[in-house]
């Protein structure tokens, strides 16, 4: 028997995910069956089990990959430690917005928090994703620290928790909302980011 390629493998399984989505993102968690799941998919029920034994194990795979593919666009917006604050924050809200309409993945990132709650597993990749996602925002508000952006003796680790809040903020308005555009969000990120008070203490003597 010829030997299945791992570039096969690969795309079966994101089959299989994408099958999975698609349903979760409809039904929800709850009230969608791996019945259903594997009747999206087109495949037999061995296939799918084969990459997925159960439905948590979909649910942490598919909460993987959506992760990585935001932080992915976060940090590269955030690798320019020549970016000021305000613009770093402009462009992660303009990621937020992306992935709140009905093919985005935040609509499903609610269902996995709430998911997460329940399930231990679930719960202990949820609160790594989101410590890195705060990690990343400690390295920008250290860059905007030391730019005079904001205070000088202002805590890279208080403030980092405090942006990343903005955006999960921001994701959770839209999202329940659907009052709060982009445009608006925006022209207050820049009200506050751009302040003259924001950065006075640094000047102190």
């Amino acid at each position: 028997m010829p030997r299945v390629s791992a570039e096969h493998l690969a795309a079966r399984r994101q089959q299989i995910l994408d099958a999975a989505r698609r349903r979760f993102a409809r039904d929800g968690f709850h009230a969608t069956s791996m019945q259903q799941v594997i009747a999206e998919a087109g495949l037999s029920v061995g296939a799918v089990y084969r990459y997925f034994p159960s439905k948590s194990d979909l649910i942490v795979a598919i909460a993987q990959q959506m992760a990585d593919g935001i932080a992915a666009q976060l940090t590269v917006i955030a690798g320019d430690p020549d970016r000021s604050l305000a613009d770093v924050m402009e462009a992660a809200a303009g990621v937020v917005e992306a992935n709140t309409g009905p093919d985005g993945v935040l609509p499903l990132v609610v269902q996995v928090w709430a998911e997460a709650q329940r399930d231990p597993a679930l719960n202990a990749m949820v609160a790594h994703i989101y410590g890195e996602l705060v990690t990343v925002y400690e390295g920008i508000a250290a860059h905007a620290i030391a730019r005079g952006e904001l205070p000088a003796d202002a805590d890279a680790a208080a403030v980092g928790p405090a942006l990343a809040a903005l955006l999960v903020g921001y994701g959770i308005l839209r999202l329940m909302t659907g009052k709060v555009d982009l445009t608006s969000y925006r022209a207050g990120l820049r009200a506050i980011l751009d302040s003259p008070a924001t950065g006075d203490r640094t000047l102190e003597s």
